[in-house]
């Protein structure tokens, strides 16, 4: 069964809807400019496939999972854990008190 990886403008402002980040954030992790991402996400311009790697792996480490072009299905974007894990994570990130530098 053969896979293409595809990552494109609808997926990357898909994944960035999924994950709830901003523009201005991809921006500031990756250093391509706001104006750019958001007229790639447009389909507008096309990006170097280094800074589409970048805003990828952005999304990726934000919860994104991107599903690769396949004779099972279709490319896609999902987010990596299901509702439940997110609220179980999002709970335990509540836990504990406040928030400082670990002392290890």
């Amino acid at each position: 069964m053969t896979q293409h990886d595809v990552f494109n403008s609808a997926l990357a402002r898909a994944g960035r809807a999924l994950v709830g980040i901003s523009t201005w954030y991809i921006a500031d992790e990756t250093g391509i400019e706001r104006s750019q991402i958001r007229k790639f996400e447009r389909g507008i311009i096309n990006l170097p496939d280094d800074s589409k790697q970048a805003i990828k792996d952005v999304l990726i480490e934000h919860g994104a999972l991107f599903l690769p072009d396949s004779e099972a299905g279709g490319y896609g974007v999902r987010l990596k854990h299901s509702s439940a894990k997110t609220r179980q994570l999002d709970r335990w990130e509540a836990e504990g008190g406040p928030v400082a530098e670990d002392d290890v």
